[in-house]
């Protein structure tokens, strides 16, 4: 169903291959749930389903995730072929939003000297989750040596009769002691009331911020757990023996039991399932993601095959909570028009389907037109309360449409053929034009602009901010209403642009391939190799426990000198297999056009810098000469090509090479050494990364050689002597 007419109920359209390993996706939207069923071996998307979101039910949105999994099971996917399922949840976002929360009281503990400051830090008093939407919360404190089940009872206890429904306990220093908030959980585990540790949900040092996202993950504990509850219950019902899994607000996902411990980590988790379709599915490696709605877009950018991240806040608050950057504007497929004395003057925020109004695109029986003239003209309306009455629409009679962004963009012939978001623009085209005072073209043109300026600043501020080149950059479509909105935005902007595959249901299938994933931060001044590998284990062992199979494990390990943060995040999939294993391998021919493409030169002008049987490093020799040609500077930019011919990583300077594992450590070194940089900062490293098998391993973002190296041995430790590895050092703008 396109954005902008009405449905309740959509099931799939299904190919069905007896013995085929399926991954469920289930992407929890706005209006839909979208499901898919993703060939686990051929990543194709074989049945969709589309329920409406049941935030009101007695169920919440559990409702609407079974009754969208129960139409992949009767169109054929038989449980036992489910290797791997997964939901998307906006609850607690929307919990916090709608000040939904559970009142929450907060143990406070210290020793000694800490115990004034703790004291103070742990007191988070009202807490404003939402504009005028607040969260109580309740204090007590212990000093720590007094801290025994009989006490912790009696503290609990208290709470409770203040109005706590759910407890947290936050102790100076838990982080590296948490004997006491460990016996605060077993007290309330006893009493049969949720709770939570301080030392759960963040292992940095940091005591107020680390109590308040306690207290904010405490808060939707119970709502939460309910619905885990009751989705795994219909799960399980189902004969599904998969382990459930939860998309979390970084792009993995992440065990249902990690859930009930943790639920703040699917907080601003929405647009995070389209954002790992990018990665996982559309494969950008570098590039801006256009997730186009019907009322708003998310925009993201990524580098390297990674999403940009950023600290999460809640209510002006920091938070210790990793999230996608994403960008989000009030410009969609369905945004309606705003216009005065013939002039555009927005479009948006108001979309097509809060007004309750189909888009005339999409209009499949028009009213007759009164004999001798066109019958439809333009009118302004008042969609909501306190909406402007200067929306445009097209009105025939007592029959109304929409004139939105999809509408414009079918009257200027931007939308592809085949696009979800096509449709017939002759009438917005004439009504436009009236409304305008404009030849048709033109006027469905103005409101490209208009609304697309929207998407120009957001891309330029992501590209200046995360220092992007624009020669690395693709703007890539996906959700229903790209069509509408990315194909004019890169005319705008002068960038190449696609429309992802299955568009329409990307986050669904995002949901379906995203990897197990967890994040382990620590505060440690002047790490040491230990402290590093220290990390970077327990990361590995988070992601185990939850089923990503070892093989798959892909870790990243960073230091922030600044903040004096070591901080692993490990990814792995759920069973064993290649991330690049759908379609026929390219042959390097395939691989040299892809390059060549990227670097802006002939196949014919690329230099093969090493090659192993998964990746290809390409790159093309540019020199720049100043002071007529007496200092010259000779530059190797280079791509990394996968299996599938596609770009994997892009650098503006960089070398490479195939050698064996067993050789890998000290080739390393020798190629660090000569690619480093000394000046007033001291040394200034490059940017390194590791491909074993098909994985890649992003070695960048440490403070010294010897910390490369120490994570790069731990890495091919486990490898045969002679398997060959690809290193790549060079320089990322």
């Amino acid at each position: 169903m396109r954005a902008g007419r009405s449905a309740v109920y959509e099931w799939p359209r299904f190919w069905h291959t007896v013995g085929m390993p399926y991954r469920i996706g289930i992407d929890v939207g706005g209006t839909f749930t979208h499901a898919v069923a993703v060939e686990a071996e051929t990543l194709r998307v074989t049945a969709q389903a589309k329920v409406p979101t049941t935030h009101r039910a007695a169920e919440g949105v559990a409702l609407g995730v079974t009754q969208a999994l129960r139409g992949l099971l009767e169109a054929g996917v038989r449980p036992e072929e489910i290797i791997f399922i997964a939901h998307s949840t906006t609850q607690a976002t929307n919990a916090l939003l709608e000040g939904d929360v559970a009142p929450v009281g907060i143990i406070g503990m210290a020793r000694g000297a800490d115990a004034l400051k703790a004291r103070a830090d742990t007191e988070i008093g009202r807490l404003e989750v939402a504009p005028g939407r607040f969260l109580e919360t309740y204090h007590t404190f212990l000093g720590a040596d007094a801290a025994t089940p009989d006490t912790l009872r009696a503290a609990v206890e208290a709470l409770r009769g203040r109005g706590a429904q759910v407890i947290v306990g936050a102790e100076a220093f838990g982080v590296d002691d948490p004997t006491n908030e460990r016996l605060l959980l077993e007290v309330c585990a006893g009493m049969e009331i949720p709770a939570t540790a301080s030392h759960e949900v963040s292992g940095l040092y940091g005591l107020r911020i680390r109590t308040r996202t306690a207290v904010i993950n405490a808060s939707i504990l119970p709502k939460m757990v309910q619905t885990a509850r009751m989705t795994a219950h219909a799960v399980a019902e189902a004969g599904i023996s998969a382990p459930l899994m939860i998309m979390r607000s970084d792009g993995g996902v992440m065990s249902i039991d990690e859930m009930r411990r943790r639920p703040i980590l699917t907080i601003l988790s929405g647009p995070a399932a389209g954002v790992a379709a990018a990665l996982m599915y559309a494969k950008i490696s570098d590039g801006i993601f256009v997730e186009v709605g019907g009322t708003s877009s998310d925009i993201t950018c990524i580098r390297n095959g990674q999403a940009a991240v950023q600290s999460a806040t809640l209510g002006g608050h920091k938070l210790f909570l990793r999230t996608l950057d994403v960008r989000t504007i009030g410009l969609a497929g369905g945004s309606m028009v705003r216009v005065k004395e013939g002039t555009v003057v927005a479009v948006g925020p108001r979309s097509a389907h809060l007004a309750g109004l189909a888009y005339s695109c999409f209009a499949q029986a028009l009213p007759p037109s009164p004999a001798g003239g066109e019958g439809w003209a333009p009118a302004t309306i008042q969609p909501l309360a306190n909406d402007p009455a200067d929306y445009l629409i097209a009105v025939n009679g007592d029959a109304r449409l929409a004139l939105t962004m999809s509408c414009a963009a079918n009257a200027a012939g931007y939308v592809p053929e085949g696009d979800y978001a096509r449709g017939d623009g002759a009438l917005a085209a004439r009504v436009l034009a009236d409304a305008l005072r404009s030849e048709p073209a033109a006027a469905a043109e103005q409101v490209l602009a208009s609304g697309c300026a929207q998407a120009v600043r957001t891309v330029e501020t992501l590209l200046q901010d995360y220092g992007v080149p624009r020669e690395h950059v693709t703007l890539i479509g996906g959700g229903g209403g790209a069509g509408a909105v990315v194909p004019y935005t890169g005319t705008m902007m002068d960038l190449p642009w696609r429309i992802a595959e299955n568009a329409p249901v990307i986050s669904a299938i995002g949901v379906a391939l995203a990897l197990v994933r967890d994040t382990v931060e620590r505060t440690i001044p002047n790490p040491s190799r230990e402290d590093l590998l220290r990390v970077r284990q327990e990361a590995v062992e988070a992601v185990t426990r939850m089923g990503a199979a070892p093989d798959t494990i892909e870790v990243q390990v960073e230091v922030d000198p600044q903040h004096q943060i070591v901080r692993a995040t490990a990814s792995g999939a759920t069973e064993l297999r290649a991330r690049d294993r759908a379609g026929a391998p390219a042959d390097a021919a395939a691989q040299a056009r892809a390059a060549a493409a990227s670097l802006g030169v002939t196949p014919a002008g690329l230099r093969e810098l090493a090659r192993t049987p998964h990746f290809a490093a390409l790159g093309a020799v540019r020199e720049t000469k100043k002071l007529f040609g007496l200092i010259k500077t000779v530059r190797l930019p280079a791509r990394l090509v996968d299996a599938q011919g596609v770009i994997r990583l892009q650098l503006t300077h960089a070398d490479a090479a195939a050698v064996a594992a067993g050789e890998a450590s000290a080739r390393l070194r020798a190629m660090i050494d000569a690619q480093a940089h000394y000046g007033d900062g001291g040394e200034r490293l490059p940017a390194v990364f590791l491909a074993a098998g098909p994985r890649i391993f992003n070695l960048s973002g440490l403070l010294s050689a010897e910390h490369i190296l120490s994570l790069a041995d731990a890495e091919l430790r486990h490898l045969p002597a002679d398997q060959p590895v690809l290193l790549v050092v060079g320089e990322q703008s």
